[in-house]
């Protein structure tokens, strides 16, 4: 086993130089990516909306969804996703509640 001795004050600049090349190289890293830009492929879709591969077709075709076809496969941003749940949510009143609530007994 070798041993190489330097002075301190070299050490010490040795060891700021590489912290320095840390915090570039941290730097250099790229950013968390937004949840909201993420591409799912349509079976990703299908599972989590619980609907078939007709029905998200369907969605496409009238304009309810974007999406991108990459060989022959569509992707969607789950962005878009969030997007269709909120445009298609109801807003529920106490007479919705009321009229549910005697159709199940």
């Amino acid at each position: 086993m070798e041993v190489i001795t330097i002075e301190s004050r070299a050490f010490r600049q040795l060891v700021e130089k590489l912290d320095a090349l840390a915090e570039y190289v941290h730097s250099m890293e790229r950013p968390a990516e937004d949840e909201d830009e993420k591409w799912v492929d349509s079976g990703e879709v299908c599972r989590f909306l619980k609907i078939s591969d007709r029905t998200l077709q369907r969605l496409r075709t009238n304009g309810k969804i974007t999406c991108s076809n990459l060989g022959g496969k569509y992707y969607y941003q789950t962005g878009q996703i969030k997007k269709l749940l909120k445009d298609h949510t109801i807003k529920s009143t106490e007479d919705h509640l009321a009229d549910l609530i005697c159709h199940r007994r």
